[in-house]
């Protein structure tokens, strides 16, 4: 719960950053749900609006940082309204960075779409944006709620992810050798699966601003943000290399 204040117009000051917050993080997963949506169904024209939608989040980002700026400027905030407020920019920047990642999403639509690949291929992409959209979404009622008593599930599935998006990885490599032809359009498909890995991250990172939140403390590190894509190795037959 936030604390009261013998100002009111103080309260409605932190109020607002809150609500803003919770519409851009609505925003955000509208925006990756429903560029996964034109992704699979060769949706051009949903992809189109998904790109245009980005500029709601990057105004919603302006619009908290000029109004925590101005807080901290008129009420000098101390203790745990300064973590909030500070808090708020963070949060704002990771959903601006969600948006981005959507809109990447989206901007290949096209390309994949005129190659025709086998429904099959989207699965594992579908789940891993299921299990994306299902960390934030529980982030941001961690906000909401100023919970953080489920904080720590957050890293457990973000391992998941990680592991997720490295068996994609070694999938769409693997399809990519069986036929040459599906090169173009699994590369961009290798882009769509980073950016729903990276959506996974920034969930992480508003997490641990809700910790910081509640707490005054920082969630301790204990584990490395990565996944392991970048050790997949896939062994060439001898007469692929003549």
């Amino acid at each position: 719960m936030q604390p009261q204040h013998t100002t009111r117009a103080y309260d409605q000051e932190l109020k607002f950053l809150t609500m803003r917050i919770g519409a851009m993080g609505g925003h955000a997963e509208r925006m990756v749900d429903e560029a996964m949506a034109a992704l699979v169904h060769a949706d051009t024209g949903l992809a189109a609006k998904v790109v245009r939608d980005d500029e709601i989040l990057d105004a919603g980002q302006r619009e908290v940082d000029e109004k925590a700026i101005l807080i901290i400027a008129r009420r000098q905030p101390v203790a745990a309204d300064l973590r909030e407020i500070i808090s708020a920019i963070r949060i704002s920047a990771d959903l601006e960075r969600v948006g981005d990642l959507g809109k990447n999403i989206a901007k290949r639509v096209g390309a994949i779409a005129a190659d025709r690949l086998p429904v099959g291929l989207f699965r594992g992409l579908q789940a891993l944006a299921e299990l994306a959209l299902t960390q934030l979404k529980e982030v941001l009622d961690a906000y909401a709620s100023r919970s953080v008593e489920k904080i720590a599930f957050v890293r457990d599935r973000d391992e998941r992810i990680d592991a997720m998006y490295t068996s994609l990885f070694r999938e769409l490599l693997t399809y990519m050798m069986e036929d040459p032809r599906n090169i173009s359009a699994c590369t961009h498909l290798l882009f769509c699966a980073k950016n729903i890995e990276r959506i996974g991250d920034h969930a992480t990172n508003i997490a641990e601003a809700v910790y910081y939140i509640v707490t005054g403390e920082q969630m301790p590190p204990e584990r490395a943000k990565e996944d392991k894509s970048h050790r997949i190795t896939l062994d060439v037959p001898a007469e692929a290399e003549r």
